[in-house]
């Protein structure tokens, strides 16, 4: 079982790794692209989102995604606002902290192995 600051924890030994985590939500980026952070739960359509502290979505890859949900649904799953996104939704609960440390690392590799976002010029307002 992981809980919130253990996932603190295991991001900030990775090198360059922002926290911009809030009260509510856990938010980590490397090079300003998202690598984890909480999930928002809808509990029915249309309806307002929430933060589900128990439940940390992470960027992966599709393929491994549909492996790691196939592998261990009691861990990974997948709803319909992920369907085709490169994130796995993890049951932190459900997770001991050296899988969860390994997913994390790999995918703060995979975002910071992307080009940087490239900043917008500001327009300034007439």
């Amino acid at each position: 079982m992981v809980d919130s600051a253990e996932v603190h924890e295991l991001v900030a030994v990775l090198p360059g790794a922002i926290d911009d985590s809030t009260a509510d939500r856990l938010v980590f980026s490397v090079r300003e692209r998202g690598f984890a952070w909480t999930f928002m739960q809808r509990d029915t359509p249309k309806q307002k989102r929430w933060p589900n502290r128990d439940v940390l979505a992470v960027s992966c890859p599709l393929d491994h995604k549909e492996l790691l949900i196939e592998a261990a649904p009691h861990i990974f799953f997948d709803d319909t606002h992920y369907r085709g996104y490169p994130a796995v939704l993890v049951r932190l609960p459900a997770i001991s902290a050296d899988e969860l440390a390994n997913l994390l690392a790999k995918a703060h590799a995979m975002q910071s192995s992307k080009p940087a976002k490239r900043k917008r010029p500001r327009q300034e307002s007439q």
